[in-house]
Order: structure tokens, then sequence, then C-alpha cells
């Protein structure tokens, strides 16, 4: 890609890349070339787009990324800084977007558990793939998606069949390398979860090399009548990274999804989350942490669809930013009129450790059915004056006090992840950034 001087460039940029290659993709030829009609129609959003007025993203457009650059990680060991030490998992690696079965340790393919790339799903699981790609991640009004439909070129499928139980979490290491160049990625993952079947799915997103880079993922989740699935996405990459992602999931009778997204760090962060209740009983929950510093600018973009009656829904949001760093936070949740007895809560919570932080917050409701109990809200302030003073009488200094509390505050989140190696980790993330020494 060669340096652009505005959106508009970097928006014929992108159509350019789409034309280069439209005659080699291997699958969705039909589908990608309506998404990048699509793109051409919506362009590049820009802050006078309300669902991104608080994220400008010109600073995209000036570059030099590069798309598909292959990783030159040739060595397990070089992968080590970066995995969990999770014995009982079945690991997933994709580098640069591409899967790498050699890095990766996945159970016997069978026509009941199912977990391979999405090229590959494509050609030799056609039927299941197409009947699920693209049906809740539509191009028409979201130009990333559009943008990720029309040149994503690989990613992950996930199958798991109807009562089926995964006892192992299935955890996915989406390394970019950035060691050489500015890569370009595009990642598209497709998971469907059959009637009575259960799963953890642990995303988790490092750079190695400090060059730019640019991630555009989507994700479309299906979850069958009495599904449960956990779902985490940690996000701590280079300070030079851009990330756009979207994930879908569409939920059926009873089923369960349970998500937790930790950002650390990143130049702009978009994490969108849009969940479709369309069963009765189902239950969706969403908590979210993010830890800023620098200058970050995290946008947490989130949604939640009430279409039939008796469902619930939990979402709980917790921030804590520090120096130049900016935090978004938009949830909305709809009750449609035949959504009658639907339990919803949300709530956002915030603290600024500086005076040149700063938060956007706005949690929405939007209610068509008069049959509910519905709550949100959004609190937004500093470190509470009294604990601080109590910790500080009882002879801790101001630094550790503010660290401790800090720590209190964000380990409420920590405290719901059930993957035992990951709440260490995250933990000792926390402690990392907070310079907390045990």
């Amino acid at each position: 890609m060669n340096t652009a001087l505005s959106i508009k460039d970097l928006k014929a940029e992108f159509v350019q890349q789409f034309e280069n290659k439209q005659a080699n993709y291997k699958f969705g030829s039909e589908r990608r070339k309506e998404a990048i009609q699509h793109f051409r129609a919506l362009g590049i959003p820009t802050t006078k787009h309300e669902d991104w007025k608080y994220v400008n993203l010109l600073p995209l457009s000036k570059i030099d990324f590069v798309p598909e650059v292959l990783s030159t990680i040739a060595s397990p060991t070089e992968l080590q800084p970066y995995l969990l030490a999770e014995k009982e998992a079945y690991t997933i690696v994709l580098l640069n977007g591409k899967y790498a079965p050699q890095f990766s340790t996945l159970p016997e393919i069978t026509p009941k558990i199912i977990i391979t790339s999405l090229a590959q799903a494509f050609e030799q699981h056609t039927e299941l793939v197409e009947k699920h790609f693209a049906q809740i991640a539509f191009t028409e009004k979201e130009a990333f998606v559009a943008l990720n439909t029309a040149l994503a070129e690989d990613g992950l499928f996930i199958y798991i069949a109807d009562n089926q139980v995964v006892h192992k979490p299935i955890i996915v290491y989406f390394i970019t390398d950035a060691q050489q160049q500015a890569p370009q990625i595009q990642i598209r993952n497709l998971y469907v979860f059959g009637k009575n079947s259960q799963a953890t799915i642990l995303t988790k997103f490092d750079t190695l090399g400090n060059n730019a880079n640019f991630s555009n993922l989507v994700e479309e989740i299906f979850l069958a009548p009495n599904a449960i699935v956990d779902y985490y996405k940690i996000q701590n990459e280079n300070e030079n990274t851009y990330h756009i992602g979207t994930t879908k999931v569409r939920q059926d009778t009873r089923s369960v999804f349970s998500s937790i997204t930790v950002s650390f760090n990143g130049a702009i962060v978009r994490n969108n989350l849009d969940l479709d209740l369309q069963g009765e009983y189902c239950e969706g929950n969403m908590f979210g942490l993010y830890i800023l510093k620098g200058k970050t600018l995290l946008d947490n973009h989130t949604s939640v669809n009430h279409a039939l009656p008796n469902a619930q829904s939990n979402e709980f949001y917790k921030g804590v930013l520090d120096e130049k760093a900016t935090g978004v936070f938009n949830g909305k949740i709809f009750v449609r009129q035949n959504a009658q007895k639907t339990n919803a809560y949300q709530q956002n919570r915030n603290i600024l450790l500086s005076q040149d932080a700063s938060i956007n917050t706005k949690p929405q409701l939007e209610i068509w059915a008069d049959d509910v109990k519905c709550s949100h809200g959004a609190t937004v302030g500093n470190l509470d004056k009294g604990a601080l003073f109590y910790l500080r009488s009882r002879g801790i200094s101001e630094e550790s006090a503010k660290a401790l509390l800090v720590y209190a505050f964000a380990n409420e989140i920590i405290e719901k992840v059930k993957v035992q190696s990951l709440k260490e980790y995250l933990e000792f993330l926390l402690s990392e950034r907070l310079q907390i020494t045990t």
C-alpha cells in the first residue's frame, strides 16, 4: 500500500487491493463483490459519523501499511512469551492473520468437532460454512465489516455439533509480526455451536515488534438452543497498533453467552460487540475492562437486541485511564415490543488518574415493551479520597495506596475469569501496569 494522504485516498487504496486480487480469491466471490460495493458507498467513517464521533481515523492514512506481510517467526520459542501457561487447552496460532498449523495443537477433527482455518473450511465443509458466513455480519451499514468481507482470505472456523462438550478451553493466539514492516491484516472468524453444546473460546492479541500495524477483525458466532459459550478477548498489542474488531453473536432459545473483553494497549482500538437474542430465556453477559495509559484511544461499542420474551442481559464495563489516554463507551440495549419480561442491566464505571485522561460514556436504553426490568448508568471520577486516606493512615505510601485501590477496582472484572492461567496472566499485567510488587 502506498502512503495515503487522506481518508479518501485510503479508501481508494483498499478498493484497488480488491480489484488487484479479486480473480484469485478462493471463496465467497459474489459476497466479496457485493461487500466492496457497499464499502465504496460507505467509505471510511469520520468523526462526522455519530458512532465514530470520538475516533479520528486520519492517522491510518498516514502510515505505509503493507498487505499480506508474511511472518518471519520460525520457532516455537519465539512465541513462548505470548503463550499462556495453560497445559490443558487446545491452541491455535494465527500469524498475521494466517493459520499456522505447525504451532497449533488441536483435537482430532471429526464430523462433530471441527477446528480449522476458514479457507480450508470453505473447501472441506462448504455447505456448513456457506449456511452461516456473512449471515449476521452485514455489509450494508458497517464499513469495516464490508471491507473485511471483501478482502479477508483466512481466519478461523470452529464448529461444535449438537450435544458436544469441549472440556478444554480453545485458545486462539492472534500474533502480528511487525518486526520488519507495517502489516495490514484482515481476519475473518466463524464459530458455530450446536444444540446443548458447551465450549470456552479465548482469543489473545499480541504484537511482535514495534512497527505500526492495522488489524480489521470480524467474527460471527452462532449459538443454537441451550448452547453455553464463554468467550474472552484479550488485547495487549504494541502502542502503534490500530485494531478494529467486530464480533456479532446470535443466540437461540435458552442459550447462554458470556464475554469478557480486556484491553491494555494500542494507538487506536475499537471493540464492537453485538448480541442478538433471538430466542426466549436467552442470557447474554458482557463484561469489560480497560487499563489505559500513554495516548491510547479505546472505543468500546456494544449492543444487545432483545427480540423475544423472558431473556436477560448483564453488561458491566470498567475503565482506568492514566496520562493522556482516551476512552469511549457506547452501550445500547434494545427491547423490542415482543420482548416482555426482559431483564436488562448495564453499567459503565471509570476512574481517571490524571487531568489529561478522558472518557466519553453513553449508556443507552430503547424500550418498546412495557413489562420489563431495565437499568443503566455510568460513573466517572477519581480515586475515593476516604479510602485513600484510610490506607495512608495505615502507613502505606500514597503511590502504593493508589495502586491498591485501582487493583481492587479492576479486579472485580478479572475475578469473573474462569480460566485460571488467564486470570493469573491478567493479574500479572495489572500488577505490572500499576507497579505493584509481590
